[in-house]
């Protein structure tokens, strides 16, 4: 058998590696007592993967419809099922809100929770305008309570891998982020999506995924240009856009017309890393730089079972005293609404009420 040359040592030493995620296991977060405000798909996703990856215990559900919040809780085992917001926001054995109802009804009632002493974990997109953000945000550092838009992708374990990747310069100066999130929905005017009155469209709903994903790696833009199509309702149906950072541009579309790859990238002068579709939730990552090429699998919590990491990291960032997280600030949720904002006037797509 004949030895690794110099030249094979040399590349041995070489090859590329990627960071250990420093996130916590979920289940060590302590628990908290939580409410489901509106039941539907999204929060049985959550219920679904808190009762399993955490110990978190999910208390009550709220729904202007008894029946239907009856429903929700036999359906997932949540212990108690009450017929109204006030009441679910007013328990006493509730800590924590997860406002899950439609874009249109978060402010109002992420302020109801805030008004009562409760911490909350707000569906994104976390309002419908950054105004609206705003006020939430102001009303929770008034109350000393905590509150967080329920973008499950800044909480995964390989967002942590990824911002290592970019504090160490691993990509050199990055220059390009490319992601797209679209889904083909079938159009229903009075539908969520197609909705005016319920903040429907592909931005909010779809689009915020990879704004927030720009957001993260290059961070607030210098330049929005946007171009599109609209609904016979008048939401957006399709957008694509430039932001635009210093010397870095982002690329993005969101559609609710066609389903695409749902992939992302980051380029920059040493190298670029791929994310896998769906980006937004547990992918591959592929790291290529002049050294070679490593792949990290996605992680063992799969598919909307990542959820779990966003209720374990609220509940510890409660038992630490915090009122914010550092992974997502508040003010970057209002700086992510306000690039919204400015995409919906180039569109002309304007919310009734605003």
């Amino acid at each position: 058998m004949s030895r690794p040359g110099p030249r094979d040592t040399m590349l041995q030493m070489s090859e590329p590696t990627l960071p250990a995620a420093r996130t916590a296991n979920p289940l060590q977060a302590p628990p908290l007592r939580w409410g489901v405000l509106a039941p539907g798909r999204i929060a049985g996703a959550f219920v679904d993967a808190v009762s399993r990856y955490t110990r978190q215990r999910v208390v009550a559900v709220g729904s202007r419809s008894a029946e239907r919040a009856q429903a929700f809780a036999a359906a997932h085992g949540v212990e108690r099922a009450v017929g109204s917001y006030e009441e679910l926001v007013g328990a006493q054995d509730v800590d924590v809100i997860y406002v899950a109802s439609p874009h249109s009804e978060h402010a109002a009632q992420a302020l109801l929770a805030i008004a009562a002493g409760k911490h909350v974990l707000i569906e994104k997109a976390f309002t419908r305008n950054a105004a609206e953000a705003a006020q939430v945000v102001a009303a929770a550092r008034a109350q000393g309570v905590l509150a967080m838009e329920a973008m499950w992708t800044r909480f995964l374990p390989q967002t942590d891998v990824i911002g290592q990747l970019l504090a160490d310069g691993v990509l050199g100066e990055v220059t390009t982020v490319l992601a797209d999130h679209g889904q083909s929905f079938e159009p229903d005017p009075q539908g969520r999506l197609f909705n005016p009155a319920l903040a429907g469209g592909a931005l909010l709903d779809l689009g915020i995924y990879p704004i927030s994903f720009a957001s993260f790696v290059l961070g607030a833009p210098d330049t929005v240009v946007a171009t599109g199509s609209i609904t016979d309702t008048g939401v957006d149906a399709q957008v694509s856009l430039t932001l635009a950072t210093g010397s870095a541009q982002a690329c993005l579309n969101t559609t609710l017309l066609a389903r695409t790859p749902t992939t992302a990238s980051i380029s920059g002068s040493a190298g670029y890393l791929e994310l896998s579709g769906p980006f937004y939730g547990p992918a591959r990552l592929t790291l290529d730089t002049a050294a070679g090429r490593v792949v990290r699998d996605p992680d063992p919590i799969t598919g909307h079972h990542g959820l779990c990491f966003e209720a374990a990291h609220l509940a510890q960032l409660v038992a630490d005293g915090a009122t914010e997280s550092p992974l997502l600030p508040l003010d970057e949720t209002v700086r992510i609404l306000a690039t919204i904002d400015e995409i919906r006037r180039q569109l002309g797509v304007v919310y009734p009420g605003e």
